[in-house]
């Protein structure tokens, strides 16, 4: 299923809850000693490092300097073998092959990824993408049976399949074999297929399995070039995989880092046609991040599936020419512009029913239904419900005579485990512990709203139900030097369990240019008494704090450190995730 959404900061959803600061644990003073002499960086910084678990000199240079001699050994990986031995003896037999994969980001990465590499040297191709609205996700009766009509014998799943046993057996009937590879928990059957790669798998051994789809995609060309071509034509692909890995929100940790590290330098510096159109449309001048692909590029080639067909897409990332590219990248940001319509005016809405309605808005989970709410932005809303209210949220909408919707979750509340716990009322579900999506009839709509709540309510705490700050550890501003920036930022790509160091400073105050904008953020110069380091410091969402800083009252602040570049100039501003008044 998909990951949850990243937001942007709105007026609309923010609200003034008080959160909650949860400090990382500290290492002990000789270990860090220790490990700060080896690596001669300063203590704050040996710190962090332990913390993300690089305790020795080895793993730390690892840390720092990654390689794609890291990437684990592809055959590895349970099946791979005899997913190398299907593909290769396809080839030789010119069979038809179709790369067959999911709507959303990762799913159209790894299909354009796989097509596209296959494509290049062997023409006997196509690719396959479900309709959201007409077969829903996973593999589809009417998928196989485009397969069996255009004379297809091998089928390539891609970022689905597991939970596809039915579908595998009605295709081996009709003669088609399938190579799956998905990262979703497997449930009680493994299915059929020639191959299944997952390394969520009890039965697989491989080092690492929080790969993406599209990384798992990457893998099986890797062992295939490996055994037959050149591998160094897979890593071409890297900015593909790098996207999936952004958008999918997986783990930023182990093979991912590596696979994203050297994808984003791919999506920099030559990113293919379709990646570099949408750059430009989405106006990116400077290098991008994780969070900048999460934000821009993600929505964009999500949206062509949320509004329309995914096959566009794919069509656009697969693409040759600069031409051609820029074309497809302009209808899909038109998409794009369409999706965040519906998406603004559903949510409104959606809190609109909570606010108006005192038993929803005292609950401890958010299940909304209306069945004309549009499929493909459900997910968006019960994100920014989830930013909005802090509890568990199924968003729910009528498809093709079902109830269909989309839920997302609050850290540590394991969404999946719920699910399983109402699943007498549902007809399918799936997903992670933090995003899910689900079918059920109609009818069942009341008694799943109840039985949910009733789950939600007995197993959630009241500190998930407050928003979190993580913070790394306390500094002072003068730490804060151009070594010292140089080196956090050689710890990127951050994103989950490597996320962005957030510190905490105290005994601070206004110094100078206390300003606020757009009638929601802070922007002012920041002291700390016992110093003379000031540092410009911007507070999106903050603007609650503005009389008290105003007043010059003291405060600590939990913060992360940024370049800003404006006008060709690079300045350091530190953004603000919470203050706190003395």
């Amino acid at each position: 299923m998909h990951p949850m959404e990243k937001l942007v900061p709105s007026t609309l959803y923010t609200t003034e809850m008080e959160k909650r600061w949860l400090y990382h644990s500290l290492p002990a003073a000789e270990e860090i000693q220790e490990l700060g002499k080896t690596l001669n960086i300063n203590s704050q910084l040996t710190t962090l490092l332990w913390q993300r678990g690089h305790r020795d000199f080895e793993t730390a240079k690892n840390f720092f300097r990654p390689s794609l001699s890291h990437l684990h050994d592809p055959f590895l990986m349970k099946d791979m073998e005899l997913a190398v031995t299907r593909l290769k003896k396809a080839i030789d037999d010119d069979e038809k092959i179709l790369v067959y994969g999911d709507y959303d980001v990762d799913g159209t990465t790894a299909v354009s990824m796989v097509y596209r590499y296959l494509k290049s040297f062997y023409p006997h191709c196509h690719f396959y993408i479900p309709d959201r609205y007409s077969e829903g996700y996973g593999v589809s009766p009417a998928g196989i049976m485009w397969a069996e009509e255009n004379g297809c014998t091998l089928i390539i799943a891609l970022d689905l399949g597991i939970k596809a046993a039915d579908m595998v057996t009605l295709a081996s009937h009709k003669g088609i074999d399938f190579i799956i590879c998905d990262h979703h928990l497997p449930g009680g059957d493994i299915p059929q297929a020639v191959a299944v790669l997952d390394p969520k798998r009890k039965d697989c051994q491989y080092p690492f399995n929080e790969l993406s789809g599209c990384g798992l995609g990457f893998k099986l060309l890797q062992a295939f070039a490996r055994r037959f071509r050149d591998e160094n034509e897979v890593y071409e692909f890297l900015d593909l995989v790098a996207v999936s890995i952004a958008s999918d929100i997986v783990p930023i940790t182990g093979e991912n880092r590596v696979l994203a590290y050297f994808g984003l330098q791919k999506l920099n510096q030559n990113p293919r046609p379709g990646l570099k159109a949408l750059k430009e449309i989405a106006a990116i001048k400077n290098d991008m991040d994780i969070s900048a692909v999460v934000f821009t590029l993600g929505p964009r080639i999500n949206a062509a599936g949320r509004v329309a067909h995914a096959r566009a897409a794919v069509e656009l990332l697969i693409s040759q020419t600069e031409a051609e590219a820029n074309d497809l990248a302009e209808k899909i940001n038109t998409k794009n512009d369409l999706r965040r319509e519906y998406d603004l005016s559903i949510t409104e809405e959606a809190i609109a029913m909570i606010e108006q309605n005192e038993t929803l808005r005292n609950a401890k989970s958010t299940v909304l239904f209306k069945d004309t709410w549009h499929k493909g932005v459900i997910g968006i809303v019960a994100a920014r419900c989830v930013e909005k209210y802090h509890r568990p949220t199924v968003i729910l909408t009528q498809s093709n005579d079902k109830i269909t919707g989309s839920a997302r979750s609050v850290k540590d509340f394991d969404l999946y485990q719920a699910l399983e716990s109402c699943s007498e009322f549902l007809e399918k579900y799936g997903g992670h512990k933090y995003a899910a999506g689900l079918t059920l009839e109609r009818q069942n709509v009341l008694a799943f709203q109840k039985k949910f709540e009733e789950v939600v309510s007995s197993s959630i705490t009241d500190e998930m139900q407050v928003p979190l700050i993580e913070i790394d550890l306390t500094i002072s501003l003068e730490t804060i030097t151009p070594k010292f920036i140089a080196i956090v930022k050689q710890m990127a790509p951050f994103g989950p369990e490597n996320q962005k160091p957030v510190f905490e400073a105290r005994n601070l105050q206004v110094v100078n240019s206390l300003s606020s904008f757009k009638d929601k953020h802070v922007r002012f110069l920041v002291g700390q008494k016992g110093n003379d380091s000031i540092f410009q410091v911007v507070g999106f969402d903050q603007v609650q704090h503005y009389q008290r800083l105003a007043a010059g009252d003291t405060f600590r602040m939990a913060f992360s450190i940024e370049e800003n570049q404006y006008n060709g100039i690079t300045s350091v501003q530190l953004r603000t995730k919470d203050i706190k008044f003395d």
